[in-house]
């Protein structure tokens, strides 16, 4: 039933990319729907087979993504929608736990594995790619918040300057080339992490920003900044989503002249690099197992 699993999932994961990159959420039916159907699957294989491994790999394969859903739906990553649809993801596939009775071979390793594994990559550069067209596209503000964060951050690219230079002088004392090599990386490393972290936080700043009426407002919107009406607190950046009743809340507000326009960030529709990274673990398994093939 392996082909039934991977089919199941990429089809889950292709109609949950669109609909996060058309409305900017994945509908709970599709997430709850991918859950309850990848374990009662999973639930008769062990029927059929009358053995209880195939529940015990879909409960424990939903088990792994919600650890990792949670960690970073509280680190305020992902939405809720994404942290769903991965719960399902690891319902549905599945983790062979025999990995844990065998000596670790990573050509050996879970479907599960190696596409997280493929994820941290894949997500990375999808990411960057995503912001780029977001700065392309909003040119017209983020150039000016570029420039502006460039100024309000100058005392980081001194220091970081000034660590460069040293750098430098010290790669002119060393003789061996491996060493010599590792601290031009770290030059690197430095200077372009730094011009990602300006970039980014201008990309948040200027695209990712609006206001928006409450009706507007959609569940687990993140709400930017703090909503007080007569000093009592409504919502906020610590609700990691908006919830409904808020929502009508907000909404009956405004109708009372209390609340005008509400601050929320849009997030990066992240869930087509689930896919990515799904469709480049069934074609090649896992990107270190590759790139360490083509390295030796």
């Amino acid at each position: 039933m392996q082909g039934v699993y991977l089919i199941l999932a990429g089809t889950a994961l292709a109609a949950a990319s669109i609909f996060d990159i058309k409305t900017r959420e994945v509908p709970d039916w599709l997430n709850y729907g991918l859950i309850i159907i990848g374990i009662g699957l999973h639930c008769l294989e062990a029927i059929i087979y009358s053995t209880p491994f195939p529940i015990l790999e879909s409960l424990v394969g939903a088990g792994l993504m919600f650890g990792l859903a949670m960690l970073m739906f509280y680190g305020g990553q992902w939405g809720g929608g994404d942290s769903k649809l991965l719960i399902g993801l690891g319902a549905t596939i599945g983790f062979n736990v025999s990995v844990f009775t065998q000596p670790f071979n990573l050509a050996e390793m879970p479907l599960l594995f190696n596409f997280l594994v493929n994820l941290i990559f894949i997500g990375v550069f999808y990411g960057v790619f995503w912001s780029s067209y977001l700065a392309i596209k909003k040119r017209e503000k983020f150039v000016p918040e570029f420039r502006k964060n460039l100024v309000k951050y100058r005392h980081y690219r001194i220091s970081l300057f000034i660590a460069v230079f040293l750098f430098l002088i010290i790669s002119f004392f060393v003789a061996n080339f491996l060493l010599k090599l590792l601290l031009f990386s770290i030059i690197a490393v430095l200077v372009i992490g730094f011009y990602i972290w300006i970039f980014a936080k201008s990309v948040e700043r200027s695209c990712l920003f609006k206001y928006v009426e409450p009706k507007q407002l959609t569940e687990g919107d993140w709400i930017a900044k703090d909503v007080f009406v007569n000093k009592k607190y409504i919502t906020g950046p610590k609700d990691l989503g908006i919830e409904k009743a808020k929502i009508n809340l907000l909404i009956k507000l405004k109708r009372q002249g209390k609340v005008k326009k509400i601050l929320i960030k849009e997030g990066i529709p992240f869930v087509p690099s689930f896919l990515l990274a799904y469709l480049f673990t069934i074609w090649a398994g896992s990107f270190i197992l590759l790139a360490q093939n083509l390295i030796i």
